[in-house]
């Protein structure tokens, strides 16, 4: 039987990798911790990692758009944004045992034998030693599950809790003898363009390469990163540290249910529509159970994202409840203050 080691909740951003900060730069701290956790992971020893991460009009694209996609056979790295380009290893029969006993549990992923992953998936596997220094032909397999957040139909938050639970009893019931560490990427604040067709504003190219994207995903993937990049380095953009702090304090306690109980419309208005992402820790962290037991944040608006950490075991370096979680400043939402 497959045992669950433990759970990493962590944000990704492009600008991550295309403007590495120096030590004390924006992004820094975050990073620091990000060492941190590795240095936990390895010691956790785990032979399988799930990751659960969106994509970004880079493998999913209007002519299908699959609410919730589970690779099992070949996963290939799109390579955007310095993320590494080409195949990944699969834990393929963890894979199948995981479909097969979340369709018992009522749940229909669609399904790929040859998923196609960007930074959502691969930055944060990359970053907790995925490919790490485990010699040629020995990186980590992982079990991507790809989450779609960028536009609808977005699985309620409800139902991502639900996911994550039967997602946990597939990965404890599995006949794979795997130590399996559960990653979430995504998150946290942060303000995107729409990426909605019926947005009376996405219209011409844009609004075909939502839809037609897939014939030449590299050349639409091309056209739009210089649009991205000029998102990058403004000290001003919106963050909402306040929201995002509610947030970490939150799974600190394992309340996922007032986070889910927030919807759609209460996470867009708090924490953008790239907040849609914590999506992801909603299904991580009802998948190992619990709360987080370490947590870093820092918020980076120069990457326009609020950058946070949660783990489910202690990280030396890494306080459970920093103070400025317990007084976040900032607004948060009213279920927030009504606690």
């Amino acid at each position: 039987m497959s045992e669950i080691v433990g759970f990493v909740g962590m944000s990704h951003s492009p600008f991550a990798s295309l403007m590495p900060p120096g030590p004390d730069d924006p992004g820094a701290t975050f990073l620091a911790d990000v060492g941190r956790v590795r240095d936990a992971v390895t010691a956790l020893a785990p032979d399988a990692v799930v990751v659960i991460g969106p994509d970004h009009f880079h493998g999913n694209f209007y002519d299908v758009m699959p609410p919730i996609t589970l690779g099992v056979e070949e996963a290939v790295g799109f390579g955007d944004f310095g993320s590494r380009a080409g195949a990944l290893p699969v834990a393929g029969a963890l894979a199948w045992a995981v479909r097969d006993a979340v369709a018992d549990a009522g749940f229909d992923l669609a399904l790929s034998y040859s998923l196609t992953v960007d930074h959502g998936i691969v930055q944060s596997y990359e970053m907790l030693g995925g490919w790490g220094d485990h010699g040629e032909g020995a990186e980590i397999p992982i079990v991507p599950l790809v989450l779609n957040t960028a536009a609808p139909p977005l699985p309620t938050p409800a139902r991502c809790v639900a996911l994550g639970r039967a997602l946990g009893d597939a990965l404890r019931g599995a006949p794979q003898p795997h130590r399996v560490l559960v990653v979430a990427s995504g998150g946290l604040s942060h303000w995107l363009p729409s990426n909605d067709p019926r947005d009376p504003a996405m219209v011409g190219e844009r609004r075909a390469a939502l839809i037609h994207g897939r014939r030449d995903a590299v050349g639409f993937a091309a056209a739009r990163e210089p649009r991205v990049r000029a998102m990058a380095g403004d000290p001003d953009a919106p963050v909402n540290a306040g929201w995002d702090r509610w947030f970490l304090d939150r799974l600190t306690e394992g309340d996922l249910d007032t986070v889910a109980a927030l919807g759609h419309d209460g996470i867009e208005a708090a924490a953008g529509s790239g907040g849609q992402e914590i999506r992801t820790w909603l299904v991580g962290l009802a998948a190992v159970g619990g709360g987080l037991a370490a947590i870093g944040y820092e918020r980076v608006p120069e990457w326009i994202t609020g950058m946070g950490l949660g783990t489910s075991f202690p990280v030396s370096g890494l306080p459970r409840r920093p103070a400025a979680l317990r007084a976040a400043p900032g607004p948060v939402p009213s279920a927030a203050r009504s606690r």
